[in-house]
């Protein structure tokens, strides 16, 4: 059974990395990308929200059991010199990781994109069983 877990806790799908740079005071910063999970019959489902980037700005990886997804959006330089009394609208990067183990390979998740939301599907048991293998005694 795959488990997301964050060190310390036995509920599955918390973020392992929430409070690693964070004093705990802190829980969430402004460009962390918000995540619902819900259990449902054959897996997890994350509904990741990633306002402003289009498709081609986020990037999903799956090493050594650890799912990130990143999101990364630069500057657009403008030649015109245009003076701005404010701007709130984010450029850089944000991150987020969750553990869903060395079972699940990248083919058995599912990711689609829509209107500023990325869902992934994730099932509860992946395709990269392992089998135990024993020695024989002589």
């Amino acid at each position: 059974m795959t488990k997301i877990v964050k060190k310390g806790y036995s509920d599955p799908f918390f973020d392992i990395f929430d409070d690693f740079f964070n004093s705990g005071t802190q829980r969430r910063s402004s460009n962390s990308l918000k995540t619902d999970i819900l259990e449902v019959e054959n897996g997890y489902e994350l509904h990741i929200d990633v306002p402003g980037f289009s498709k081609e700005d986020i990037k999903i990886t799956l090493d050594k059991g650890y799912l990130t997804v990143e999101a990364k959006r630069e500057e657009i330089k403008e030649e015109n010199e245009t003076r701005y009394l404010r701007r709130e609208r984010y450029f850089g990067e944000c991150a987020r990781s969750f553990y869903v183990g060395e079972d699940i390979l990248e083919e058995d998740i599912k990711a689609k994109y829509d209107k500023g939301i990325l869902n992934l599907f994730i099932p509860k048991e992946g395709t990269n069983k392992k089998v135990t293998k024993y020695i024989d005694i002589q």
